[in-house]
């Protein structure tokens, strides 16, 4: 007998805060894992990015969450291509590794904590930061300019 999966409806993005800036994030990894790289950008003129010798695609794209709202004060739209980083604050995944100690649904420890846990932190901290997705790769000028710094600076020597 077959089952039916019920699929349970989105959540509602979140509220952007009053006077928000968009900021864009990206990540990239060379090879996965191997050598990675972030970004995060406000316009084609200010922007950051970053280098790991050695990491994943999923701990640059925390990264460059973290790195953009540390750099940028005030309200802020963290926009990025990553389901992983956005719906860990649309869906509120945080509040439960937090009521867990910092473990999944499953009961393993949550990957990459070492860089959620600031990224929770501040978010909370600040209270004026909100998470927006973004489809990747289509053509999408500000996600394409944070992607291409993300895969530059995955090999910085270049």
């Amino acid at each position: 007998m077959a089952t039916t999966r019920v699929r349970r409806p989105r959540p509602a993005d979140m509220t952007v805060p009053v006077g928000a800036r968009s900021v864009f994030t990206d990540g990239a990894c060379s090879v996965n894992p191997g050598p990675g790289g972030w970004a995060w950008a406000l316009s084609r003129t200010e922007f950051a990015s970053g280098h790991e010798a050695v990491s994943t695609n999923q701990r640059m794209e925390i990264r460059a969450a973290l790195e953009a709202a540390r750099a940028n004060e005030g309200p802020l739209l963290i926009v990025s291509d990553s389901t992983y980083v956005v719906n860990c604050f649309r869906d509120r995944w945080h509040t439960g590794w937090l009521e867990r100690g910092w473990l999944t649904s499953a009961r393993k420890p949550v990957a990459n904590r070492d860089l959620w846990e600031p990224l929770v932190d501040l978010v909370a901290t600040r209270g004026d930061i909100a998470f927006q997705w973004v489809k990747g790769h289509s053509g999408h000028e500000m996600n394409d300019f944070v992607d291409s710094l993300a895969v530059a600076a995955c090999f910085p020597q270049r």
